[in-house]
């Protein structure tokens, strides 16, 4: 519990002590002086959301690229911040118009569809409304952007029409405050939970991201118009940007500079795409996996090779490929929740112990499912373990039922399994492999990949034989850093 307390302490001082510092300021009359500047805010607004546009479209092809929709819903997060903070700027009272309620309903507006987007993206990723936007991904971002241009035009053309938004009207701007501070904790307590399990850097910049955003609310709410507390908030929205910036930059581009990073997204060719975008995060979930087994090292990788050039041979598409090549080097990361008693137990399994290793499908996809995996890659890891005919586990899947992807990376698995030593048995032969897996046409392998992976064998037989003598290669965890990491 104190190891709970500790890391919450971090997120909740963040959240309260902009709190607390502007109401020092504002016991202070001297202190707390009127900053009457309608241009200066002009611009400081304008600087802000421009900034925060061009942030907002990098992250978004991020997200896009590297195939993560948690990523993508954060870049429409804070597009919808920055464009509709464009009209609260626009609106200031004393510059272009001589009303004072559009500039305040435009800046509540802004945080709220902020913090609809940081909701959705602290969603799991096999959440309904998660999968169907998910499926629209490649214009969700221009579509949303346009939307919210067309309003944002239309309310500075027409104030009138804004003023049937009462956000800057008691009870409604505390109705407002109230859930989009309701909504800002849900998502910082999802994000942190899910920081506890992966560390992953971008979640903890989210949970700091997001509390800042309380504090900006609470500001906006309670100041008043010029006031020097009343600017922190200002201040506060565009550091919870910046800070969600760098949390993404430390989880995504923290090898080599960040040009030579970002252009690695744009890699055409999916093994080189999965060689270049394997994060230091992801490589740390699959170091984590294979420290706990000695015998599974570079598994993860071999399979999700194994697994890609199987799709390349079914004609699979490029987003495919990435699917399966990304589903593939974590499709084990669930075996973290199996006691070492059990995973590197040389004899055989009780009924009990097999039982609980039967669950790390489940674990890994209930783990990667918060990540911000899309459908296709969660599949992968939920699914690689089912059977034709019905009797894998864990959910007794068959046939077509079971996702293709999946089908696929069971083959590459088994394969990978049987030409690697364990403790118990020596390595196969690619031959010897070659007929288990034939034999298992129709109840445990799919034909269908079957044939693809008997055509596969004959193509390109150097291609499996190079991959199962790479154990070297692709070695993430050598005996110095299992050491450390143990």
């Amino acid at each position: 519990m104190l190891g709970k307390g500790r890391s919450l302490l971090g997120p909740i001082l963040v959240t309260i002590l902009p709190i607390i510092g502007c109401e020092l300021l504002r016991t202070s009359q001297q202190a707390d002086i009127a900053v009457t500047s309608p241009t200066g805010h002009f611009y400081l607004v304008s600087i802000i959301a421009g900034l925060a546009i061009m942030l907002a479209i990098a992250v978004g092809i991020t997200g896009y690229r590297l195939r993560n929709i948690k990523v993508e819903f954060l870049a429409l997060a804070y597009l919808s911040l920055a464009e509709v903070f464009v009209l609260h700027g626009l609106a200031t009272p004393g510059l272009l118009l001589h009303s004072t309620s559009l500039a305040g309903i435009a800046a509540q507006l802004s945080i709220l569809l902020a913090v609809m987007w940081l909701c959705l993206s602290a969603a799991s990723a096999d959440h309904p409304i998660v999968r169907i936007l998910a499926r629209r991904r490649k214009w969700l971002m221009p579509a949303w952007g346009i939307l919210l241009a067309l309003f944002c035009v239309a309310a500075f053309s027409r104030p009138e029409l804004i003023h049937k938004f009462p956000l800057n009207r008691d009870p409604y701007v505390w109705i407002a405050a109230g859930l989009t501070a309701a909504a800002c904790l849900w998502t910082m307590y999802r994000y942190w939970h899910s920081y506890r399990a992966a560390k992953f850097p971008l979640q903890q910049a989210i949970v700091y991201s997001t509390g800042w955003l309380i504090a900006s609310q609470y500001i906006m709410v309670t100041g008043t118009t010029w006031k020097l507390s009343w600017w922190l908030y200002h201040g506060l929205l565009l550091g919870s940007m910046i800070m969600m910036i760098g949390g993404l930059i430390r989880q995504y581009f923290s090898q080599g500079s960040f040009r030579s990073s970002f252009k690695v997204l744009f890699q055409s060719d999916p093994r080189a795409w999965l060689e270049a975008c394997m994060t230091p995060s992801v490589r740390a979930l699959i170091m984590a996996t294979e420290v706990r087994d000695a015998y599974t090292a570079g598994h993860n990788m071999r399979v999700a090779l194994y697994a890609l050039r199987l799709g390349e041979e079914m004609m699979l598409s490029t987003e495919q490929l990435r699917a399966i090549a990304q589903g593939g080097v974590v499709h084990d990361v669930g075996k973290l929740k199996v006691p070492d008693s059990i995973l590197n137990k040389p004899g055989k399994l009780s009924a009990e112990e097999r039982r609980t290793i039967e669950r790390h499908p489940v674990w890994g996809y209930d783990m990667c499912k918060r990540l911000g995996f899309f459908y296709d890659e969660l599949s992968v890891i939920r699914s690689h373990h089912e059977k034709w005919d019905g009797t894998g586990y864990p959910d007794r899947l068959a046939g077509s039922s079971i996702p293709l992807l999946a089908r696929i990376t069971a083959i590459a698995d088994v394969y990978d399994a049987l030409t690697s030593s364990r403790s118990y048995r020596t390595a196969m032969t690619h031959e010897e492999a070659m007929v288990i897996i034939v034999n298992g046409s129709g109840v445990h392998f799919d034909p269908a990949c079957v044939a693809a992976w008997e055509r596969l064998a004959l193509e390109d037989s150097t291609f499996l034989l190079e991959t199962a003598a790479s154990d070297r290669h692709f070695k993430l965890v050598d005996s110095s850093t299992k050491a450390q990491i143990v």
